[in-house]
């Protein structure tokens, strides 16, 4: 083998090495999400910019709570994390299904928030999310909520990912308020000493077809996860454990809706009640059950 051929072969194998390094750092920076966890949420509204003299702003919301956070799939290119909340009487807590994170390598498929319980479909070229991952998040229902394409930055003995991107009103503002109809979220997940931090920069957005976005208000959210031992939150895992097949079952119904590649609008109700109470029932347990409550929220056009 000449010189050339072999310095040219040696080059390319650095440059694979180093590329899967930094895809084992994102990939364990991830991960370092999982497990059991004293969370404090606080959201305060910073600014807001409406010409209405009486506006009020939303009450600054300071919430606790221990949360599991179980990893539900660990692949080359996709880990899957659901969290599950633990409130209440430690001796015998209630137990809330939560939000999930995916988050997938490379991602080229999107749903994007657009109002009006819509998603636009929306393919990415592979040049615009090369070494990227995509974080997705769904609801408690596992329907979608946002989701966005970043890269994970490892420097200075920091971990950090960043994103900005649309979505719904969160649950503490929608049932208050109607006076904006998006959440354009800033988000910041970053690995600390402590556990991770999800730092939001939100701004509250009116849309309205053939108009520019207005902002009607900022919003700053800055939730703590601090690690604590796996044991404080054995109800919580257990729970998932007993109720996982169940809910696997309403994810790759989901995925078949999402594989559809084209645009989703969802009903906010169907005989008067939303999907999570649907799926929440002890009742729904059968799979054919399941798929029909699922599609029956789904608009057709």
């Amino acid at each position: 083998m000449n010189k050339l051929l072999l310095s040219s072969l040696l080059f390319v194998i650095a440059i694979s090495v180093s590329a899967q390094s930094k895809k084992t750092k994102d990939q364990n920076a991830i991960k370092e999400m999982c497990g059991c966890f004293e969370v404090t949420f606080n959201f305060a509204e910073t600014f807001n910019y409406s010409k209405d003299s009486t506006y009020k702003p939303s009450k600054t919301k300071v919430d606790k709570g221990l949360e599991w956070a179980g990893l539900v799939e660990d692949g080359k290119n996709k880990i899957s994390i659901q969290h599950i909340l633990q409130v209440g009487n430690p001796a015998k807590p209630i137990i809330v299904k939560h939000w999930r994170q995916d988050w997938m390598y490379e991602n080229t498929n999107f749903y994007i928030y657009n109002g009006d319980n819509n998603w636009a479909f929306e393919k990415k070229d592979k040049k615009e999310v090369k070494k990227q991952w995509t974080q997705k998040v769904y609801q408690v229902d596992d329907s979608p909520r946002y989701e966005g394409s970043g890269t994970w930055v490892h420097v200075d003995g920091k971990s950090y990912w960043e994103n900005t991107t649309t979505a719904p009103l969160p649950r503490r503002e929608y049932t208050k308020r109607s006076d904006y109809n998006i959440t354009l979220r800033g988000n910041r997940h970053e690995i600390t000493s402590y556990g991770w931090v999800h730092d939001q920069d939100n701004s509250k957005l009116i849309r309205e077809k053939g108009k520019e976005d207005v902002v009607l208000a900022k919003e700053k959210g800055y939730n703590t996860y601090v690690r604590v031992a796996d044991s404080r939150c054995k109800a919580a895992s257990d729970w998932w454990k007993a109720n996982n097949n169940k809910w696997k079952l309403v994810r790759n119904k989901w995925d078949e809706v999402f594989n559809r590649n084209t645009n989703l609008t969802l009903q906010t109700k169907v005989n008067n009640k939303p999907l999570y109470k649907h799926l929440f029932s002890d009742k729904v347990v059968e799979e054919k059950e399941m798929n029909e409550i699922i599609e029956s929220f789904v608009k057709k056009k």
